[in-house]
């Protein structure tokens, strides 16, 4: 009797125990709040994500279509001043090889700079061309330019001529790698934006090319006139083409094409060896660049989500 008694108190502690337990009230799991800072988030590890998180995912939504017509005019003011390049360093051949004397250079040289004055007035205002700067700018650069003649007459007196060329041709190399061939080489009218920091470095690398160069020529008038001809061109050519292009895209494409024809005619020539590795250079930048460009659009795969980096949006 007593031990069934004792069995029956155990048995209604038991229940009045375990509905004790069950009138505990549950704890509620904290719900995950996407944050930028605040440390880790109790119950949550530190790199636990929603289940809506690749929901905002985008792919190739920044990818350009490229047309193949549109890359290949793009590509034209590469080609067009290497054959601008490429007709300094045939100056250069020529008077090197006392084709060219100081006349014709100064002759060329007068030229050039006409024609090029002639291209600003007919391409831009004249209220927004200052020919009174660009004139006193001129005549101070053509003054000591001559004034400076017979110190760079003697510059590479005891380097042979090996070296002078192997460093001109590194030089001019540096100067295509770096030059800016969306704008011009000095501050045009109009340019919504300076030179760059590399485009100067470009400018200098050729100024530098020039001045080796002029350094094995025999006289002062030889020495003025081949550096007033180098550094009208890498001065002044890219602000011309700028302009040209600037007026008319049309006009751009002509005169690019007629340069290259001018171009590859005077290097054939020279040198036919030299032609067909210039015959090859403009059509690898102006055909086989952009359809190369094109091909590799297919490849190109961007994924864009909530992991980017945030972007500030000032209202």
């Amino acid at each position: 009797m007593n031990f069934a008694i004792a069995d029956n108190l155990q048995t209604s502690s038991g229940i009045v125990m375990d509905t004790s337990i069950n009138e505990i009230p549950s704890i509620s799991r904290p719900k995950w709040r996407k944050v930028a800072y605040g440390g880790m988030q109790p119950g949550f590890d530190d790199n636990n994500t929603h289940d809506s998180f690749l929901e905002d995912m985008v792919m190739n939504t920044n990818v350009v279509k490229r047309d193949m017509v549109k890359v290949m005019q793009d590509s034209v003011p590469i080609s067009q001043y290497l054959c601008i390049v490429a007709l300094v360093v045939l100056v250069w051949s020529y008077t090197l090889r006392t084709t060219l004397n100081e006349n014709s250079l100064l002759i060329i040289d007068v030229g050039l700079l006409g024609s090029g004055f002639l291209v600003l007035l007919l391409t831009e205002e004249m209220l927004s061309l200052n020919l009174l700067h660009y004139f006193l700018n001129i005549s101070f650069f053509t003054s000591g330019l001559y004034v400076l003649s017979p110190i760079y007459q003697t510059l590479t007196r005891s380097i042979s001529s090996d070296s002078i060329w192997a460093v001109t041709v590194s030089l001019l190399v540096l100067h295509l790698f770096l030059h800016d061939y969306s704008g011009s080489t000095i501050s045009a009218p109009g340019a919504l934006k300076n030179p760059t920091l590399t485009s100067c470095i470009s400018l200098n690398a050729s100024v530098v090319a020039s001045v080796f160069i002029a350094s094995r020529l025999p006289s002062r008038v030889h020495i003025f006139a081949i550096l007033l001809f180098s550094l009208q061109v890498f001065l002044f050519a890219p602000l011309v083409t700028y302009c040209i292009k600037k007026y008319s895209f049309r006009l751009h494409l002509w005169f690019s094409f007629g340069l290259m024809v001018v171009t590859l005619a005077f290097v054939c020539m020279l040198h036919k060896l030299i032609f067909v590795v210039l015959l090859g250079l403009l059509v690898f930048v102006t055909v086989v660049c952009p359809y190369w460009l094109i091909r590799i659009q297919e490849y190109k795969f961007e994924i864009n989500g909530p992991w980017d980096e945030a972007k500030l949006v000032l209202i």
